[in-house]
């Protein structure tokens, strides 16, 4: 029998993707982010959830695709190296088990993309990038130089 994992559908940029499960804690509206000055481009801000302040990361500015707008917003809570951030994301759709693993893409891929991605895995006929949640968190390369 095939191990089947969980992954949590959402939709970043126009594109559909996937989150291992193992890594999100919850999914919350999200507003009154409080900007952080002089953070990378991809740090959206500062966000209080339960009490427990969390840093919330620009998916579409992590992805090279310009700047996410300030308003109310959809965020996956997730955990890593035991500290919480918000990924914001366009759409949450579903929780799903999926099996095997991830193929490499069969199109081209943006640098973003290419960079936040470990591949894909097929859902009822449908291509989904697997999304590479810590290096989401630590953002574009460039930034680290």
């Amino acid at each position: 029998m095939m191990m089947q994992d969980l992954y949590l559908i959402v939709e970043i940029a126009g594109q559909r993707a996937v989150l291992p499960a193992s890594f999100v804690e919850s999914v919350v509206e999200v507003e009154d982010i409080a900007p952080v000055p002089c953070a990378p481009p991809h740090v959206f801000g500062l966000f209080a959830l339960r009490s427990r302040v969390l840093t919330v990361i620009d998916t579409i500015a992590a992805l090279g695709e310009g700047q996410s707008a300030r308003g109310e917003k959809q965020a996956v809570i997730v955990t890593v190296d035991g500290h919480l951030y918000g990924l914001l994301v366009d759409n949450v759709d579903d929780v799903v088990p999926i099996e095997g693993a991830a193929a490499k893409p069969r199109a081209l891929l943006s640098p973003g993309w290419v960079r936040f991605s470990k591949g894909v895995l097929e859902h009822d006929g449908q291509p989904l990038l697997l999304i590479d949640v810590p290096a989401m968190i630590a953002g574009p390369l460039d930034l680290a130089a």
